[in-house]
């Protein structure tokens, strides 16, 4: 079994169809969808892309799904910066009701057994929680608790960096995201089975942003240029996130 683990794709419809063409070529037999396939100027899209591959497909849920679907339900989530809270509500008025009831069943993570790798737990950020911030710095002594008894391998995502380091016994690899890299641009993936490969994926940019900037996605001027043209570095995020790493 081969899997493709697939993380923050933030409603980047042009670097998931790049990456999809990679997944097609490893002739994998099924991807998972790490979380965060919202927000973002194509995520709509996106989540219909997904739901028409001819592959077995399992999602999990991403700390941005729970908090579009608490803005459809008329809440506002103190996870989500008031700034964006427009873009939530736009977001949350094309997500139709059928829609909105499969991404709440989504689960919180799933365990798969692959081939070569063997009992893998996919989650979006740890075991147990989607919006717990850590990253490749994070002094291994405030992980272990965390992790123990996870592994023997974790795949998560969220911070969009990717790394593969060891907690305690534990194997935890960061996929990156396909959508919203920070550090080198392109679509940042993994290919597990019968090991584990960290990928990426060049795409045309310059496309990309020009399809965003015609979508009518409220932030869609600054996705197309922070996100695709000229993402962040890890550095810039690393000092961004630096409460995480104390």
């Amino acid at each position: 079994m081969r899997v493709a683990a697939l993380y923050d794709i933030h409603g980047n419809l042009p670097a998931l169809e790049a990456v999809l063409e990679e997944v097609h070529l490893a002739r994998v037999d099924a991807i998972v969808i790490g979380g965060d396939v919202f927000p973002g100027p194509m995520a709509i899209e996106t989540l219909e892309k997904l739901l028409a591959l001819d592959l077995p497909l399992q999602f999990i849920r991403g700390n941005c799904e729970g908090e579009l679907l608490a803005v459809a339900a008329g809440d506002e989530p103190a996870g989500v910066p008031e700034r964006y809270r427009s873009t939530y509500r736009w977001l949350a008025g094309r997500l139709n009701a059928e829609r909105r009831r499969r991404i709440g069943e989504w689960p919180a993570s799933l365990r798969l057994h692959i081939d070569g790798v063997g009992s893998v737990l996919f989650c979006h950020a740890t075991p147990h929680s989607d919006t717990m911030t850590f990253t490749r710095l994070t002094p291994e002594a405030r992980l272990t608790p965390i992790f123990a008894g996870t592994g023997p391998l974790v795949i998560c995502g969220h911070t969009h960096m990717p790394f593969d380091r060891t907690i305690g016994d534990v194997r935890v690899v960061n996929a990156g995201s396909v959508g919203m890299p920070f550090g080198e641009p392109g679509a940042s993936w993994l290919l597990l089975g019968p090991d584990v490969q960290a990928r990426r994926t060049e795409y045309d940019r310059a496309r990309a942003a020009d399809r965003i900037r015609a979508t009518d996605y409220p932030d869609r001027e600054e996705f197309a240029d922070r996100y695709v043209l000229h993402p962040p570095s890890e550095e810039e995020m690393l000092q961004a996130f630096g409460g995480a790493d104390e």
